[in-house]
């Protein structure tokens, strides 16, 4: 068939007839031209809105037309029906009904696309119509769909088909969508829970019909495969489970049928998952024999390797155990029954084969038992006591089967799998590892004591212990515990610390449990420092094999942090393998492909629920490779910061040295060196080296409560200086020759300016002697080549020193020299700056609220800041706009105690309040909101009655701050505010 022609130059010219409207359809399915067809799409919503829509959409039903044109009629009926509906007038209700379900039963032999829009249309309809025009809508649709006697009344339409097979299918069409439409529909409350109850008597007539149709020798499986489709469809509404269960029972039988299996098993999970069932206790009890009939199947499927069976079966046994646990459990005359199904639940958490490549099925099982425990321990004492004495053999197996289950392969097939395999894995042990913390509660010490028994018992026998994999299973087993829960007071720990020695660390993956495995325990070192000696030299093993960089640095980081006030005796070791592995580089990124995940372990086991900092602000900048080498050299020289802050005070300044000096060296080689990516990138790494150690390396840090434990502190009466402040002192020069060289180069200032950061954040007031050199530095770079952490860093030196007076002179002159710069950015455009203008927002918020006083400085122009602060407030990036609020809420309450604030307030207010108010007007984004408010509050807070007199002047202004606002809505705006 030819298109019809489209007259004119487009749709959107034309009138709405039938064949324009084809024609629009024609130009936007076969037009290749995108914009011919954006403008047809256009044109034909536009007509689907209009009144002529319900006497077109007929005529594109003919049987004459394309299906993509029958389909855009049965859409616009839909639309029609569902947006328009009070436009039809009631006497034309009934014609309406007749003749979609003549159309309904023409197209029941398809096209499919075109029946379900009429089914959906219909659907629609008595939705509308139900319960006053259309008592009993399902009635009159199986009615209508029964076949044609010769002398009955069913119009041309309907006489056209008279295929029995698929007026059925067309039928469970109908009934499939209308609780699908209720469930997507726009309803109010009440409207929607009168339709809710209408639809549940409906199902007294749908329920027999369905079980008839499923149990008919004569469906096929066509019909079958509709019924359950139609039962899921109508379980969401809640549907009684004792009126259903029957029906629920019959769709087992479907379970044998491979092409049924997956619709089976999607019904059957539906029905006993809503919540509702727990009302209709009796049937559920009816339903259990039948899910515990699968076992066999399900066994047979799991040896077979049928992924897709086993998966099915194991989701309907969850639904069951997991959606009626605690009723389950209350039916004591069925007990029996209920531990059957939670051994098949059990079964299915030890399914054979290696997730996720031979199976996928154990995963879904583990939030089962997280319910089920729950449930016992909610009953009371007595009731509990009972369920224990069944369940908790129970959990002790499935202890067994999650230890089996989290089992690595061998060697070779491990390396064969993809690193999506291998990522999924790792979650899936994750997973494993929380559900074991869990368990503990139940199982208590003796779970500990269970695997520390298995353990000794199975590194005592050569052969046993050969298994790697069971070794690592059982340590991994009392990481997963020993991470979140508090065994100090666990009797197996010191055996455990006895065995871990013993272990063979020639496999990686073993060697890597046991690294978290010393690192979980940690804190029990801490209270147990004799037992350091023997553990140590483990550790230190570990920390010189490039393959163990992630779990070893962790594992020493943990040790130095928790125990380093009894690190003394083995600091030498400690910095001597250190130094060697970071000059030797060790730590370089492993070609694994699961290193990256590995460094995401480190963070879960550092107890963090985010990437480190140095891979979050350093990965836009480098490769992930040096991300994650540079992740294990930072957090082993913080490791390194701990070690030294414990030892007495006359020793660090020397072991300092002796650590830092290589690293120093080859600093200064690179200084020298012409500016090129490969200096760069190692410039980077040694000040990210020493930004880490001074994170860390605090020697006036408390002895965390262990009394008598610290060495001898530095006070701030004494006159010698802290050990990183001599360090950096001379190593100044050369970050200036750094400087000199890489001044335009954001990377290497912002590495620059971190390590002063970090040893300001720690150091405190102890870093006073360095403000003076560095406030001048500060200020020479930032005039030179302003750069955003040039600014951060002066924000923090206010927040420490600006108080002090003997600093006051170095902070004051450093600030007006910042300011003076910045203010030249702003005048040439801060566009291009946004981290700028954020950074030097929060940096006068800060000078405002610890001193105010610097704003008495005539070299501060009061009036330009003020400007910079409105101009950061229309900036498109959000991190500015709320340093600019907060700007703002710490200027206004200063602007009665510093006069040249409060003048500037007087004249220049104006502006800032018709800049917020156009802002939440619509110029911003809706999430800004909340700061904006913060500054209208402290507006009117701190000068109600400039206020006051400012939001009448501006929103007298016609269509300000918009034009959908009316002058009713804005004074009610002013009144609520000013109260």
């Amino acid at each position: 068939m030819e298109p019809p022609t489209n007259p004119g130059d487009g749709p959107g010219e034309l009138e709405l007839t039938v064949d324009n409207v084809e024609s629009a359809l024609y130009q936007l399915y076969f037009d290749p031209d995108m914009e011919r067809k954006n403008v047809a799409q256009k044109w034909l919503t536009q007509a689907q809105g209009s009144a002529q829509a319900w006497q077109f959409c007929w005529a594109l039903l003919s049987p004459d037309k394309i299906p993509e044109v029958q389909f855009f009629g049965a859409s616009t009926l839909h639309t029609k029906i569902s947006h328009h509906w009070s436009d039809l007038p009631t006497d034309q209700h009934e014609s309406l009904r007749m003749q979609l379900l003549s159309h309904i039963l023409y197209f029941s032999s398809g096209p499919k696309m075109v029946l379900t829009r009429l089914c959906v249309a219909l659907a629609s309809m008595a939705l509308n119509l139900i319960p006053q025009a259309w008592s009993q809508p399902v009635a009159d649709m199986v009615r209508a769909f029964q076949p044609q006697r010769p002398d009955s009344e069913g119009g041309s339409a309907a006489e056209a088909s008279q295929d029995p097979h698929a007026h059925c299918l067309a039928l469970l069409e109908l009934l499939t969508v209308l609780p699908e439409e209720f469930q997507s529909g726009r309803l109010a409350q009440v409207r929607r829970t009168q339709l809710r109850e209408a639809l549940a008597g409906e199902w007294k007539v749908v329920c027999p019909m369905l079980r008839q149709l499923l149990q008919s020798q004569d469906s096929s499986n066509q019909v079958k495969d509709k019924v359950l489709r139609c039962l899921s469809s109508w379980v969401r509404l809640d549907v009684p489970l004792g009126e259903s269960h029957e029906l629920v029972q019959d769709c087992f039988t479907e379970l044998s049928n491979p092409e049924l299996f997956d619709t089976a098993v999607e019904t059957i999970v539906n029905a006993i998952s809503q919540p509702d069932c727990q009302r209709y206790v009796d049937a559920l009890v009816k339903l259990m024999p039948l899910v515990l009939g699968l076992h066999d199947q399900l066994r047979k499927a799991a040896q077979g390797g049928d992924m897709e069976t086993s998966h099915g079966i194991c989701r309907i046994a969850v639904a069951m155990g997991e959606t009626h646990s605690r009723i389950l459990l209350e039916q004591v005359d069925h007990w029996q029954e209920y531990l059957a199904l939670v051994n098949m639940i059990l079964y299915c958490t030890g399914i054979p084969g290696h997730y996720p490549v031979s199976e996928t099925t154990s995963s879904l099982t583990l939030t089962f038992w997280y319910t089920l425990q729950d449930d016992i321990l909610s009953f009371d004492e007595e009731k509990q006591a009972v369920y224990l004495q069944v369940y908790r053999p129970v959990y002790f197996q499935l202890v067994d089967v999650l230890l089996h289950k989290s089992h690595y392969p061998s060697q070779e097939e491990y390396t064969s799998w993809s690193s999506d395999d291998k990522e999924q894995f790792r979650i899936y042990r994750v997973d494993i590892s929380d559900t074991l913390m869990y368990v503990y509660e139940m199982l208590g010490a003796e779970l500990l004591s269970n695997l520390y028994d298995r353990l000794g018992r199975h590194l005592m026998d050569p052969q046993q212990s050969a298994i790697w994999q069971d070794t690592e299973a059982l340590l991994f087993g009392f990481q997963s515990i020993a991470e979140t829960i508090d065994v100090n007071y666990s009797d197996v720990i010191p055996g455990l610390i006895g065995l871990i020695p013993r272990i063979n660390i020639s496999n990686i993956m073993l060697a890597d449990t046991v690294m978290y495995t010393i690192g979980s325990l940690a804190e029990w070192l801490a209270d147990h420092p004799v037992m350091l000696g023997g553990i140590l030299p483990m550790v230190l093993q570990g920390l010189a094999k490039a393959e163990l960089s992630v779990s070893s640095v962790s594992t020493l980081k943990r040790i130095c942090r928790e125990c380093r006030h009894d690190l003394g005796p083995y600091a030498q070791d400690i910095l001597t393998v250190s130094q060697d592995v970071l000059l030797k580089e060790i730590h370089k990124v492993s070609k694994q492909p699961s290193t990256f995940h590995s460094i995401i372990s480190l963070c879960e086991h550092e107890g963090t629920s985010h990437l480190p900092e140095d891979i979050m602000y350093e990965a836009p900048c480098v490769s992930l490779c040096v991300c994650v080498q540079s992740s294990q050299c930072m957090w082993l020289m913080q490791a390194l910061g701990f070690l030294l802050s414990a030892l007495p005070v006359d020793e660090i300044l020397g072991r300092l040295h002796s650590l830092i000096t290589p690293h120093i060296q080859r600093l200064d080689t690179l200084a020298h060196r012409e500016p090129d990516p490969t200096n760069k990138q190692s410039i980077i790494h040694i000040l990210g080296m020493l930004s880490s150690l001074f994170t860390t390396l605090d020697i006036n840090r408390q002895a965390d409560g262990s009394e008598g434990a610290a060495s001898p502190r530095l006070t701030a009466s004494q006159s010698t200086q802290n050990p990183v402040v001599v360090v950096l002192q001379q190593v100044f020069t050369l970050i200036q020759t750094i400087l000199g060289k890489w001044l335009d180069d954001s990377d290497v200032v912002e590495a620059v300016c971190g390590v002063f950061d970090k040893s300001v954040r720690t150091l405190l007031h102890d870093f006073g002697p360095m403000v003076a050199q560095l406030s001048e530095m500060l200020g020479q770079i930032y005039s030179t080549f302003p750069q955003a952490s040039a600014l951060d860093l002066a924000r923090q030196m206010v927040h420490i020193f600006a108080g002090e007076e003997h600093h006051f002179s170095n902070i004051k002159s450093l600030t007006e020299m910042l300011t003076s710069a910045t203010l030249t950015i702003f005048q040439q455009g801060p566009r291009d700056h946004p981290d700028i203008a954020e950074s030097f927002m929060h940096l006068h918020a800060q000078i405002l609220k610890r001193k105010p006083d610097l704003y008495l400085s005539e070299q501060l122009d009061i009036k330009a800041l003020f400007y910079c602060g409105i101009l950061s407030l229309k900036f498109p990036e959000t991190p500015t706009v709320k340093a600019a609020s907060l700007f703002f809420t710490e200027l206004l309450p200063r602007s009665k105690d510093v006069p040249s604030l409060g003048e500037v307030l007087q004249n220049d207010g104006k502006l800032l309040t018709e800049t917020i108010l156009q802002a939440v007007g619509g110029g911003s984004p809706r999430s800004l909101a909340e700061h904006f408010s913060e500054v209208l509050l402290s507006l009117n807070r701190h000068c109600p009655a400039l206020l006051s007199q400012w939001l009448k002047e501006t929103l007298q202004t016609p269509g300000f701050p918009s034009a959908q606002v009316s002058s009713e809505q804005k004074h009610t705006f002013s009144q609520q505010l000013l109260r």
